[in-house]
């Protein structure tokens, strides 16, 4: 997923439909520098980990 399309989907209030490794997952951060983004997933809020954007797909 490229930076502008990240920031955009963690800025919004619409949820976005994004994955990583198969699993929705919700955009916290974007780190715009280190080119990496905070998520969790969906079903485990307390989950936090940071991941490269190009890891992240949206459907």
């Amino acid at each position: 997923m490229n930076k502008q399309r990240a920031q955009e989907i963690a800025s919004s209030p619409v949820m976005a439909n994004v994955t990583f490794d198969g699993m929705p997952v919700y955009i916290q951060h974007v780190d715009e520098q280190g080119e990496t983004a905070r998520i969790y997933p969906l079903d485990q809020p307390e989950n936090e980990q940071q991941v490269s954007l190009g890891s992240l797909t949206e459907h």
